[in-house]
């Protein structure tokens, strides 16, 4: 049960990169289209992708970190 916890913590963790990455390249191109006209990066919403995408990863973090510590107290209490 703990290894699916982690793989899912873990997967949570790459996509939140992948999303990450993605807005950071959406914003860095913002000002290299060739026109206002031709610009389509909303960067209000770029900001908050970037916000959710770290709370994200965050949270997953902490999912890795608790069942880190819940795995250490289960082997505390088997010795």
């Amino acid at each position: 049960m703990v290894v699916q916890v982690l793989n899912t913590a873990a997967a949570g963790m790459f996509a939140a990169a992948d999303r990450l990455s993605a807005s950071a390249q959406r914003t860095a191109a913002w000002g290299l289209e060739q026109s206002q006209a031709e610009q389509k990066v909303d960067l209000a919403h770029e900001a908050v992708e970037q916000v959710s995408a770290k709370t994200d990863f965050t949270a997953n973090a902490a999912v890795i970190k608790t069942a880190d510590e819940m795995t250490g107290a289960l082997l505390d209490m088997k010795v």
